[in-house]
């Protein structure tokens, strides 16, 4: 019986509306809905960096994308003029399509297009931005870079599927280049925070280092110097492994020589990403890509990690 052929555009949410979707869609176009599903929500330009190279077959391909209702946007009022780029969520159809190809219901998938859709209201969007542009510009780089891998990129809801109360990183990482390895948990400041409150976070990363007994790096993404040097006076005699950023030192973005220890000596140069497992000698952090891998069943954190992902 031939499929019967739905104008684009029309939000129907039939059998055969999302027939007509699911011939369309290519296996980039599904790494997209998956992403938006994990991570809630990308701008145009973020989606351009991870998945394709110039801005216009970018702006085609979601302009299809969005016609066949698997995915919806939004654009943020703009306090400094001009328009803001869009912001890209999973649509109806796109959970459907999701919820089929892993036989389940777009219920269990944890979707609902009200939910999805809450992030252009929320105070929260500026933050989650934010940290998404941070994993970003990680996987630009590892697009481009037979050296550099992001290995692993799970949101606050994954971390928290994991985790539960233990502790609540805004993302968990695990980041590998020139041979060198990193697991690491995300801190995202805007600056909205005290810092009394954020460093109160940091009982909760002990006592998830207890409980596992695994313990892995806390990465604090800055909004200014002052701000870190602020957080680093209350948090020098800590023994997690910590390591402070600033997010305006983007010469190489994230991965760069832009961390520093909380154990680094006066006068230490930043270091890479991947390189700061020389902060924290006692910790077997150094491995190389061979040697540990997200895939490492003898590792209790990848493991549950990859059975996480392949949900």
């Amino acid at each position: 019986m031939p499929v019967t052929r739905v104008p684009l555009g029309l939000p129907r949410f039939n059998a055969d509306a999302i027939a007509y979707a699911a011939a369309r869609l290519t296996p980039r176009d599904y790494q997209i809905l998956e992403h938006l599903l994990h991570h809630r929500v990308l701008t145009t330009h973020q989606l351009q960096r991870l998945f394709f190279t110039k801005p216009q077959p970018t702006r085609r391909r979601l302009g299809i994308l969005h016609k066949l209702n698997t995915i919806t946007r939004y654009r943020p009022w703009s306090p400094y003029g001009g328009s803001s780029p869009h912001h890209w969520v999973l649509g109806r159809a796109g959970a459907e399509l999701l919820a089929f190809r892993r036989h389940t219901t777009v219920k269990e998938l944890g979707y609902h297009p009200d939910l999805a859709m809450s992030i252009a209201v929320s105070s929260k969007s500026g933050h989650q931005i934010g940290v998404n542009d941070f994993f970003v510009h990680l996987g630009h780089l590892a697009r481009h870079s037979p050296d550099a891998h992001l290995r692993a990129w799970l949101s606050e809801k994954q971390c928290a599927k994991i985790w539960g109360d233990l502790a609540r990183p805004d993302a968990y990482g695990c980041w590998s280049e020139n041979g060198r390895q990193i697991d690491f948990f995300l801190e995202h400041d805007t600056g909205s925070m005290t810092l009394a409150k954020v460093t109160n976070k940091l009982a909760a990363y002990a006592d998830l280092a207890d409980t596992t007994r695994i313990t892995t790096p806390v990465l604090f993404w800055l909004p200014s110097h002052t701000r870190e040097v602020n957080l680093r006076s209350l948090i020098s005699t800590t023994d997690l492994p910590i390591a402070t950023a600033v997010q305006t030192d983007l010469d190489g973005g994230p991965a760069g020589a832009c961390w520093l220890p909380t154990t680094a000596t006066t006068g230490q140069s930043r270091m890479r990403l991947a390189d700061l497992a020389d902060g924290w000698p006692h910790l077997a952090l150094g491995q190389t890509e061979e040697a540990a891998t997200p895939e490492d069943d003898k590792d209790p954190l990848h493991r549950v990690i990859s059975e996480e992902e392949s949900r």
